[in-house]
């Protein structure tokens, strides 16, 4: 029987080069976004449900209905989220709202979908898209910082009371990947100034992101591992390895860029 697999936010992306992964490593997919669910479920041949993440009902739903149309449910990638960015004095209730909507009930919506099916069948494999946020003090973003953190230590935590179930859970921490997330921040959001410049300022001092592709990569070979944190590319592990080093000098180093962009 078909390895089965939900992937939201899965038609553009990170999520979409992980479905195409999955693809093509004969898993049964299931692509759920919020729009071009079905058109990019049939350019990667598999299916698409249409799916809002703050939606408890739905989330659950759909875990439900693919574990009982194919028997099993191996996969969940909570992968869906938002960025949202300004300097914290510029940031609405609306947009701290927002992002705690999507990016972290979003993922626990998934979590409560499909944990407990999990753990039904004994076996199962949930994956959370965090992101270098998440384990780093990044500034011009918080609310995105902050939810970020938050899945982190919702996922390490879940890990270790799954695995007494025989279910797995993962969370990824990408740096800055070549993806739209960047290019709809603060979607339905007040546009802040300093996010704009932030956004571009970001871009232009990144240089070549890394391909979605070779993040998809990376992931699938974490999960084939059990690797409780997926961080890549290699920049994002040596930030990761300076703030566990030093938490107290990587905090001076994040406001010394702040105030570098503030000048």
């Amino acid at each position: 029987m078909r390895k089965t697999a939900i992937v939201t936010g899965g038609a553009s992306g990170i999520g979409r080069a992980v479905a195409a992964g999955l693809v093509r490593r004969g898993v049964h997919v299931v692509i759920a976004d919020v729009r071009d669910a079905d058109r990019v479920a049939k350019e990667l041949d598999c299916d698409g449900a249409a799916l809002d993440v703050t939606d408890a009902e739905a989330v659950a739903a759909l875990a439900g209905r693919v574990r009982a149309e194919h028997g099993r449910l191996d996969f969940l990638f909570n992968n869906a989220g938002i960025a949202v960015g300004g300097s914290a004095e510029e940031l609405t209730l609306d947009h701290w709202n927002r992002t705690i909507d999507v990016n972290l009930r979003g993922v626990v919506h998934g979590v409560r979908a499909a944990y407990p099916l999990m753990i039904e069948q004994g076996y199962g494999h949930i994956v959370n898209t965090a992101s270098l946020a998440g384990l780093t003090p990044a500034p011009l973003m918080i609310p995105y910082t902050a939810t970020k953190h938050a899945v982190v230590g919702l996922s390490l935590a879940l890990r270790a009371e799954a695995a007494a179930h025989g279910v797995r859970v993962s969370v990824v921490c990408p740096g800055f990947v070549d993806t739209p997330l960047l290019d709809n921040a603060n979607p339905g959001l007040p546009q802040t100034e300093v996010g704009r410049e932030a956004r571009a300022a970001a871009l232009r001092a990144q240089g070549r992101l890394y391909p979605a592709d070779d993040l998809a990569r990376d992931v699938l070979r974490g999960v084939a591992l059990n690797r409780a944190l997926i961080v890549a590319p290699a920049s994002a592990r040596v930030a990761w390895r300076l703030v566990r080093l030093s938490p107290g000098l990587a905090t001076r180093v994040a406001g010394s860029a702040f105030r570098r962009f503030l000048a």
